[in-house]
């Protein structure tokens, strides 16, 4: 390997390690939750999801003032597992036209409710011990939106092809690198699957109604916060909340991520979308190296070994991967290029991804 392109790929893996330099995590909320909280959860077909996070909820010390199952249409006991466990069920009532199902639940949940303090849990999550005390007093410290990264657990083999998705996702928001640089811009985004903020703040922000339309409504709702003039903290949730995404089989994960991958891409900074294309191409050329033996089998093993044990440091503070997925990276690498490119298609081409046996309009808002 000339030092020309040994210095190319080494930029090129130090690029990976700027844009994930720290995830900070929710600190200890001193033993208590302050205010009232009100816990707004949007389902739709989730009656074997539901009972973990319902059970986490019951658990926590001090409980929210109001929990609220808003049951989005669902086709399965969703709504009567709701209510065993003690939560309000709200039925939002058929779609409207121009809104996307998670807005219109969160939405239709807010009204429901009338606690100072929200927290939007995504039906499949699960809290820690004290998690809940946890995001909300990490709130009250930062005030505007807070939202948090599931710890991501993985229990089938298949899960652990969403690895670079984490990964990217998490790159994709400006939220970790080093403190000087995250300190000049707000993040880009925010992670649906737990949000806080004040009642006040988010009806200023205009809320979910703001942007009823948008297939990535978390990433929309930052940018809204952050046009209204507040705050907006990314943080990772190891230790205090978690999930398992996409537990019904490849094909829910395919739809998952196709949903979710383009249309949040668009909302990515120039700067980093080209940082993360820059790194991945990096990944892509370590594996090829290995494979076709262009630069001899030393250096590309070296090369190859680097990007495995710094896809483990990553892995290892986003969710539960094991070290065998970081050393097969090419695999998980090949399965998100290609969900990639499929979700530029159906948004770009085709304007429609498919979500919970819905139709979603992609590549811009619905109902236009």
């Amino acid at each position: 390997m000339t030092g020309t392109r040994l210095a190319l790929e080494g930029l090129r893996w130090l690029v990976g390690t700027w844009l994930l330099w720290s995830i900070p995590r929710c600190r200890p909320s001193g033993g208590s939750v302050p205010g009232e909280v009100a816990v707004i959860v949007p389902a739709r077909d989730e009656e074997h999801t539901l009972p973990a996070l319902l059970a986490s909820l019951a658990r926590q010390e001090p409980r929210p003032a109001e929990m609220v199952v808003v049951d989005d249409g669902s086709a399965d006991g969703t709504a009567e597992v709701a209510r065993r466990a003690g939560a309000t069920v709200v039925a939002p009532g058929p779609l409207p036209a121009g809104w996307t199902g998670k807005s219109w639940a969160c939405w239709a949940g807010v009204q429901a409710t009338a606690s100072p303090t929200l927290v939007f849990l995504d039906a499949d999550t699960e809290l820690a011990p004290g998690g809940l005390a946890r995001v909300v007093a990490e709130h009250a410290r930062r005030a505007g939106l807070v939202s948090v990264q599931p710890f991501h657990v993985t229990e089938r083999p298949y899960e652990r092809l969403s690895a670079l998705f984490n990964v990217v996702s998490m790159m994709g928001v400006g939220a970790f690198a080093p403190a000087a640089a995250r300190r000049r811009r707000p993040p880009t985004g925010a992670f649906g699957p737990c949000l806080v903020a004040a009642r006040e703040d988010y009806l200023a922000a205009g809320g979910h109604a703001a942007v009823r339309g948008e297939v990535v409504e978390d990433v929309a709702l930052a940018r809204r916060f952050t046009e209204a003039g507040r705050p907006v903290a990314c943080l990772g949730g190891r230790g205090t909340i978690a999930f398992r995404m996409y537990p019904g089989g490849v094909r829910q994960l395919v739809e998952g991520w196709t949903k979710n991958f383009a249309t949040g891409a668009r909302a990515t900074r120039p700067l980093t979308l080209v940082s993360i294309s820059v790194w991945l191409s990096g990944c892509i050329s370590a594996a090829w190296y290995l494979g076709a033996g262009t630069i001899g089998r030393g250096p590309a093993a070296a090369l190859y070994a680097a990007y495995a044990a710094q896809l483990a440091w990553m892995l290892a503070r986003v969710g539960r991967f094991g070290a065998a997925t970081a050393l097969a990276f090419p695999v998980p690498l090949a399965f998100f290029l290609m969900v990639f490119a499929r979700s530029l298609v159906l948004t770009h081409v085709r304007g429609e991804v498919r979500w919970r046996g819905r139709a979603v309009p992609a590549g811009r808002r619905a109902g236009r």
